[in-house]
C-alpha cells in the first residue's frame, strides 16, 4: 500500500554481541540493535534494542524508547527508575547512565 508501511516488531531479529568489557559492571551481558526504518531525510533512526541480563554503563544519545518486553531499573545523577513493558522514556544526550537489566530487555528506540 503506498505510503503505509508495517513493521512486525515480533519478527525482527536482533543479532546480540557481548557488551564492551569497559563498560560492564557485572554479569556477562550482551546486546544487540536492528535498523527498522529512518524518517525520511531527517536521520532519525526507529529500531529495536535489545540486552540479556547483566549491568553495563552508557552515554546516551537524544532518544525515546518503549519497552516491550522485560525489565531494567536505568540509574543516572544518583537516582533510579525500573522500566518495564508499556514504558516510554526520554533519555537526553551525554547523560551517563547504568542499565541493571533483570530481565531480558527489548525496546522500540526513536533516535
Amino acid at each position: 500500500m503506498d505510503g503505509v508501511s508495517v513493521f512486525r516488531l515480533a519478527d525482527v531479529v536482533v543479532k546480540h554481541a557481548p557488551a564492551d568489557p569497559g563498560d560492564v559492571v557485572s554479569g556477562e551481558p550482551t546486546l544487540g540493535t536492528t535498523l527498522v526504518t529512518t524518517l525520511g531525510d531527517t536521520g532519525v533512526e526507529i529500531g529495536v534494542w535489545e540486552m540479556s541480563v547483566g549491568t553495563v554503563r552508557d552515554v546516551e544519545v537524544d532518544e525515546v524508547f518503549v519497552v516491550l518486553a522485560g525489565s531494567a531499573v536505568i540509574s543516572a545523577s544518583g537516582s533510579s527508575v525500573a522500566v518495564g513493558p508499556g514504558d516510554l522514556v526520554r533519555l537526553t544526550a551525554g547523560t551517563a547512565t547504568t542499565w541493571e537489566v533483570t530481565s531480558p530487555i527489548r525496546k522500540l528506540y526513536v533516535a
